[in-house]
C-alpha cells in the first residue's frame, strides 16, 4: 500500500492541468487514468479562448507547442444560426486579422487535445503518471482515501483527492453526493463526417437551433484534413418529456433540412455516432468535503449554452492545485478548509454560468432568439456589442435585462 499526499483521479484536462499546476509548484502528485493515451473521449472537440488562457497559465511555450500540431485548427469564432436561419457571427477577438493575429481558439479532437496535455505531464517528474489503472474501490481512511483497482495489485492511499474522472464519476455520485437532475444535464451525440461542404474559411464552429428540435441544438466544427465534428444537444428533462430519439433526430435533420441536405450529400459518416453525457453548471453545488475536490465534469461545471466543458476543468483544476497546495501548507484538509476551493471556482465561474443559464432559457422564446439575430447580421453595432458580451461579464449582463429586448424591438 504506496502512501501519498495527493492523488488525481482521472487524467483529462482538469486533472492533468491540477497535477501540471502542482508540478510547478515543485509538489509531487500521482495522476491514475483507467485508460491509456492516447484514448478518444466524446465531446464536441472545440478548445475556447479560456482554454488558451489556461494553457498560458501552465506554461507561457504550451500555445505555441499546441499551435505547432498538426491535429488542430486555429478558430476565429462561432456561428449562432437562429431558428428563422439567421447567422450570427461572434468573433472569439473583434476586428480580427487571421494573417496577423494570435488565434484564440483551436479546434482539435480529444484523442489528440488530451495526449498533448499527457505528454507535457511525462515531462515532470513530479507527476507519477498511471495509465491503464481502473479504480474500482475508493474508500475514507482515518487520514485520507485509499484505493484499489479490481484485482487489488494496485493499491495507494492518499491525504488527499483530487476527482478528476468525468461526468459519471462514482465519487461525486457515492461520496460527494452529486445528483443526475435532468433539468440541469445534457444528453449529446457525436459523429465525425469528411467532406462536409461549406465550412467557415476562418473555422468558426457552428451552432444551429432548429424551430422543430429546440430547445437544442445542432453543431457542426471543422477539424483538421477536411474533417468535421458533427453533433446535437438537448436538456436531457426534454429528452425525457417528448421522447426524443437524438439519433435519429440528428440523421432525420441531416437528411431533410434544406441547408445540411445540400451540405452533406457528398459527405462520409466515419465510425460511429456515440452518445455522452453533460453535466450542466447552471446550479451550484459543493463540489468539495473532507480530504477531497471534485474538479470538470465531475463538478458539473459545463456551460449550460454552449456546452463547453474543457476550460472550466481546466479553471477547477487549476484552483484545485492552489487549494491542495495551501493543505499541504497547514497540514488541513478538512471539509470547512477546502470551501476556499469552492468559493475560488464560482467566484471565478458562477457569473458567466448563471448568464448562460439565462442564454439557454432565451431558447424558450425563439421569436426574440430570431429577432436578436436578424437585428445584429443588419446592425454591425449590435453584432459588435454582441460579439463583446461572450468575452465581456459585464457587458453580458444586458442581456438579462428586458430593457435590452425592448430597445432591440422597437429601435
Amino acid at each position: 500500500m504506496q502512501q501519498h499526499d495527493i492523488c488525481i483521479l482521472g487524467a483529462g484536462p482538469g486533472g492533468a492541468a491540477a497535477a501540471l499546476h502542482l508540478a510547478n509548484k515543485g509538489i509531487p502528485c500521482v495522476l491514475i487514468d483507467k485508460a491509456i493515451f492516447p484514448r478518444d473521449k466524446v465531446c464536441g472537440d472545440a478548445l475556447s479562448g479560456k482554454v488558451v488562457s489556461e494553457l498560458k497559465r501552465i506554461s507561457p511555450d504550451l500555445l505555441s507547442s499546441l499551435s505547432g500540431q498538426e491535429a488542430q485548427l486555429p478558430s476565429w469564432g462561432i456561428h449562432f444560426i437562429s431558428p428563422a436561419g439567421h447567422k450570427l457571427s461572434v468573433p472569439f477577438k473583434y476586428n480580427y486579422d487571421p494573417t496577423q493575429d494570435a488565434p484564440s481558439g483551436y479546434i482539435s479532437k480529444r484523442v489528440d487535445f488530451d495526449n498533448f496535455l499527457i505528454e507535457q505531464v511525462k515531462q515532470h517528474p513530479e507527476i507519477t503518471l498511471l495509465e491503464g489503472i481502473d479504480v474500482a474501490k475508493v474508500e475514507r481512511t482515518d487520514h485520507g482515501f485509499s484505493l484499489s483497482d479490481k484485482s487489488g495489485e494496485h493499491q495507494l492511499r492518499s491525504r488527499l483527492l483530487i476527482v478528476a474522472n468525468g461526468a459519471h464519476s462514482s465519487f461525486a455520485r457515492q461520496t460527494a453526493g452529486i445528483k443526475q437532475e435532468p433539468e440541469h444535464y445534457c444528453a449529446g451525440l457525436r459523429a465525425y463526417y469528411k467532406n462536409v461542404a461549406g465550412l467557415d474559411k476562418d473555422n468558426f464552429i457552428e451552432l444551429h437551433f432548429l424551430k422543430d428540435f429546440l430547445p437544442g441544438y445542432f453543431w457542426i466544427f471543422p477539424l483538421p484534413g477536411g474533417h468535421a465534428n458533427v453533433g446535437v444537444g438537448m436538456l436531457s428533462e426534454t429528452v425525457s418529456q417528448k421522447k426524443v430519439n437524438l439519433k435519429k433526430e440528428m440523421l432525420r435533420m441531416i437528411e431533410t433540412h434544406p441547408e445540411f441536405r445540400q451540405r452533406f450529400a457528398g459527405a462520409e459518416l466515419i465510425g460511429d455516432i456515440k452518445g455522452y453525457g453533460l453535466p450542466l453548471g447552471s446550479k451550484k453545488r459543493v463540489i468539495s468535503g473532507d480530504n477531497y475536490m471534485l474538479v470538470g465534469d465531475a463538478a458539473s461545471l459545463i456551460d449550460p449554452f454552449t456546452g463547453e466543458g474543457i476550460s472550466n476543468a481546466m479553471i477547477s483544476g487549476r484552483w484545485a492545485a492552489t487549494q491542495a497546495e495551501l493543505c499541504l501548507q497547514q497540514q488541513n484538509f478538512s471539509a470547512d478548509f477546502m470551501q476556499h476551493y469552492d468559493k475560488a471556482v464560482y467566484n471565478r465561474l458562477w457569473k458567466e454560468l448563471k448568464l448562460s443559464r439565462r442564454m439557454q432559457r432565451l431558447l424558450d422564446y425563439p421569436w426574440l432568439f430570431d429577432q436578436v439575430a436578424s437585428k445584429a447580421s443588419k446592425n454591425q453595432a449590435l453584432a459588435e456589442t454582441i460579439s463583446c458580451m461572450f468575452t465581456d461579464l459585464d457587458l453580458r449582463e444586458r442581456l438579462k435585462q428586458p430593457s435590452f429586448y425592448l430597445k432591440l424591438l422597437f429601435n
